[in-house]
């Protein structure tokens, strides 16, 4: 590594497939194909002793190639010293237990106090930059008032490993949540198209299948327990799209319990959970399992039920 930041980490290798170069060095070196045509783009990769210019340049699979890798850009965002609870970490990535309450990455309104500020600070140092940004690699988020496990990249080669797990569906994703009533039958599978809702833009509505807009949405569902006026449920996700656990338990009639946007707590619930002082959805992602985007071990993590969620559990049990 160099020892000064306006100074470009060297790296060098020869190439073993045939093929484009993008996609040959791409897997040759730690980075992504986007991370090297941009690179290509900048002069900063050399085939034998030519400069490439073309990302899709045909090799043969035995050139010798260096990349003079510039230091990742600070990313605009303050590190800040907030607690995390970490429940896996290597070079490459991190497996996080995020508590209700914190925004995933600063937005309008959530400009500091977010998970993407606590990460700065615990893997300072620690983070080779993901497209040219040091920066901790977001491949999926979960609700503000969500509890539960995410998975972030570290490198860029990670990040592009898990992005395609996501995109192909074969992640592991299991949340718990306490919904409203009984669901009938007690397990089963929602499907249907999730987009922004024609009354308010700013809700998620199950749209008709038929609808050109939104995406395909699969949710399976599993009681795991009736309780008083509402159910302990399990939801396995084939998909992953905003609000989708919400949404989907919101439209076959059984929306989670303190859910400020889908839902609509049965009256006998109501003073319960004031006193509870249970103002969030009751949905934590309990269960995450994948295979690391680099050396292939299958990954399988679980998530404690929160306190506030389990107390709920507990006044309305039956």
């Amino acid at each position: 590594m160099a020892d000064s930041m306006s100074s470009p980490e060297i790296l060098t290798g020869v190439l073993t497939s045939p093929g484009r170069l993008d996609k040959a060095l791409a897997e040759a070196s730690s980075l992504s194909r986007e991370r090297i045509k941009a690179l290509i783009a900048e002069g900063a990769v050399t085939i034998g002793k030519t400069v490439a210019k073309s990302a899709s340049a045909k090799v043969q699979g035995e050139e010798n190639w260096r990349i003079a890798l510039p230091a990742p850009t600070p990313l605009d965002t303050p590190a800040q010293d907030i607690p995390l609870v970490i429940v896996y970490e290597d070079d490459d990535l991190l497996v996080v237990d995020k508590p209700a309450g914190m925004v995933v990455h600063p937005a309008a309104g959530n400009q500091d106090g977010t998970l993407v500020n606590a990460l700065l600070h615990h893997c300072r140092g620690k983070l080779s930059g993901i497209n040219g940004v040091e920066r901790p690699g977001i491949v999926h988020r979960i609700d503000k008032d969500t509890s539960g496990l995410l998975v972030v990249a570290k490198s860029d080669a990670a990040h592009e490993g898990l992005a395609a797990q996501f995109a192909d569906h074969s992640i592991t994703r299991r949340y718990l949540a306490i919904c409203a009533g009984h669901p009938k039958p007690p397990s089963g599978t929602v499907s249907g198209r999730i987009g922004r809702s024609d009354r308010d833009r700013k809700k998620m509505a199950v749209l008709p299948n038929t609808s050109s807009r939104g995406k395909h949405a699969v949710t399976h569902y599993e009681t795991l327990r009736l309780l008083t006026h509402c159910a302990l449920i399990e939801c396995r996700l084939e998909t992953g799209r905003t609000h989708q656990v919400r949404v989907h338990c919101a439209s076959i009639g059984h929306a989670l319990l303190g859910d400020p946007v889908y839902g609509r707590t049965p009256k006998p619930l109501r003073a319960l959970l004031d006193e509870l002082h249970f103002e969030r959805q009751a949905l934590h992602a309990a269960r995450l399992g994948f295979r690391h985007p680099i050396n292939g071990e299958t990954l399988d993590f679980r998530a404690e039920m929160p306190a506030d969620m389990r107390e709920l559990i507990d006044e309305t049990a039956r």
